[in-house]
């Protein structure tokens, strides 16, 4: 069952991979770039603190902060637990596909799509009531950036996946958080002093 499943995830890597062309290939890369993101990140901290205030914003930076380091780490463990080859270092797959961009040797899962899906989760449910094509503003990112790994050769289908299950639950998880350390912080700094 496990080799059916990795025969049809090489079978529809090597399908999206070779859509590619050279013409396309500098536009991907660019989608790649963590930089290229940096953008949106500052649109989403104006629409923090327009609609949230400074100091819940801080509280959102934090947890954002946080909640790309633990999707990055949880990748790091994967890659290193399971050490499955990137397309473009698997020896079956040579000659058979487009190599752009090629990363470390291990690719499972991609760290890039789960924080592009935990980044898009958590502001989807923190600002969505208040900029309805906020949603689907992000997806869209995520899925374009998420299918850029594939593009370039970096990483398979499942990768992917698994990165997108990963960052949605990640994203959920943070905003938790993020509710329950904001009561925690503003019910404290609510709270009078008692009398001496």
């Amino acid at each position: 069952m496990l080799d059916r499943i990795v025969e049809y995830d090489h079978e529809l890597f090597l399908f999206l991979n070779n859509l590619g062309s050279e013409g396309w290939d500098g536009f991907w890369l660019i989608i790649t770039n963590k930089f290229t993101s940096v953008p949106l990140y500052l649109v989403l901290l104006f629409f923090c603190v327009k609609k949230l205030g400074w100091r819940m914003t801080l509280l959102v930076l934090a947890a954002t902060g946080l909640m790309i380091a633990f999707t990055d780490q949880v990748a790091n463990v994967f890659k290193y637990g399971f050490e499955r080859l990137r397309p473009c270092h698997d020896p079956l797959l040579q000659g058979k596909m487009r190599i752009v961009k090629c990363g470390g040797k291990f690719g499972y899962f991609s760290a890039h799509a789960g924080s592009t899906f935990a980044v898009a989760t958590f502001f989807s449910l923190l600002l969505g009531r208040y900029y309805r094509s906020l949603t689907a503003i992000l997806v869209l990112w995520a899925l374009v950036v998420s299918y850029s790994r594939i593009y370039l050769g970096v990483h398979f289908p499942t990768d992917v996946l698994t990165g997108m299950v990963v960052g949605v639950s990640a994203g959920f998880l943070f905003l938790v958080l993020l509710r329950w350390t904001s009561k925690k912080v503003f019910f404290k700094s609510m709270e009078k002093p008692s009398a001496r």
